[in-house]
């Protein structure tokens, strides 16, 4: 299966306008949540039309964030049930991991497209029955793996894809995250449905897959530790650190490290690099930041820049599906994806 091209642009230059903007809902306004709906605003993308969260000051800054001289105020609710009596283009989740798929589900029985946080379901099956949800009732269906947008990462996929490094036989992929998470839900498997992997490592497997066209995953083999002990039962506890090897059809092999709280000096190492029979292409985050990227196509000892900062990238997918939506709302097969990075990150898990 062939992915889509991604969002090229700044939110506010994608696609044509439209009388009416889609309405969406946002479900879930914490920080993520919260900068997701900046975004849509400041980009004219969509209309906040609805606002639910269980925390009632979260739903209010939240609101009052979403004002503008084109935005009338949204609604508030504190739950999604009471989200479902809205009427709405589109739901966009935010919540913890471990309720993304049944609220997906959800959402699209009631007709609306869904834009989810990843991961789309804390295991292929559940991801498996979102998809399988859109398909059936036709509607729009995306997550935000938003590193697709970082700038330059759409020309390392069109690098990849056109043949341009050749054959790709090697990938390593690296997020190191100085920090570990801060809310408690993160640590209880039920909500989260895995540690570092599920919470960094999943990125880097959708760069991996997407860029390359979904092949078929061959072998994976993982070790996973926590607190600097490995874990021989992989779901035991919680990993903090993990590595993994990934033997693709398309004879790609790719070695992926992922940690929490690792002492790498910095505030995190974040990397995804393609190497190929006749260049190389390199996503690497800038002095530690989470935000700020370089992109670089190597020949040899030469190196050629392909994009870096500044670049606004955190809100860009999000934009991308709100001004789809508006244009056409039904089923997009490159959704399909979505199970196949599920399905991987279960085999580094073992399961």
């Amino acid at each position: 299966m062939s992915p889509p091209e991604p969002c090229q642009l700044p939110c506010a230059a994608i696609g044509p306008a439209r009388a009416r903007p889609a309405r969406l809902g946002f479900l879930g306004v914490g920080w993520i949540g919260l900068s997701r709906m900046r975004a849509v605003v400041q980009a004219g993308a969509g209309q906040v039309a609805c606002i639910a969260d269980a925390a009632p000051d979260s739903a209010g800054r939240a609101a009052q964030a979403a004002l503008t001289s084109m935005q009338a105020p949204p609604r508030t609710v504190a739950s999604l049930e009471a989200l479902l009596e809205e009427e709405l283009d589109g739901l966009v989740i935010a919540t913890p991991s471990g309720q993304h798929a049944r609220q997906a589900i959800t959402a699209l029985t009631r007709g609306w497209a869904v834009f989810c946080q990843k991961p789309l379901g804390t295991s292929a099956a559940e991801a498996g029955r979102v998809v399988g949800a859109a398909r059936a009732l036709d509607r729009l269906l995306d997550v935000d793996f938003c590193y697709r947008t970082v700038a330059g990462v759409p020309e390392i996929a069109r690098l990849v894809r056109d043949g341009e490094l050749g054959e790709v036989f090697a990938a390593d992929l690296t997020f190191h995250n100085a920090y570990g998470p801060d809310k408690a839900w993160f640590y209880d498997r039920q909500q989260s449905g895995g540690g570092c992997v599920m919470d960094l490592g999943i990125h880097l497997i959708d760069l991996l897959l997407w860029a390359l066209g979904y092949p078929q995953v061959i072998e994976v083999r993982s070790r996973l530790y926590a607190e600097g002990k490995r874990l021989a039962e992989p779901q035991s506890a919680l990993e903090d650190y993990a590595s993994a090897e990934l033997l693709l059809a398309s004879g790609t092999v790719a070695r992926l490290a992922c940690s929490w709280r690792l002492a790498a000096g910095r505030d995190a190492v974040i990397e995804a690099a393609f190497y190929g029979t006749r260049g190389a292409a390199i996503l690497r985050n800038v002095n530690g930041s989470f935000y700020e990227f370089t992109v670089e196509h190597c020949e040899g000892t030469r190196r050629r820049l392909l994009a870096a900062p500044p670049d606004d990238w955190g809100g860009r997918a999000l934009c991308a599906w709100a001004r789809r939506l508006r244009e056409d709302p039904g089923f997009d097969s490159a959704a399909e994806g979505l199970v196949a990075v599920s399905a991987a990150i279960d085999r580094i898990y073992g399961r």
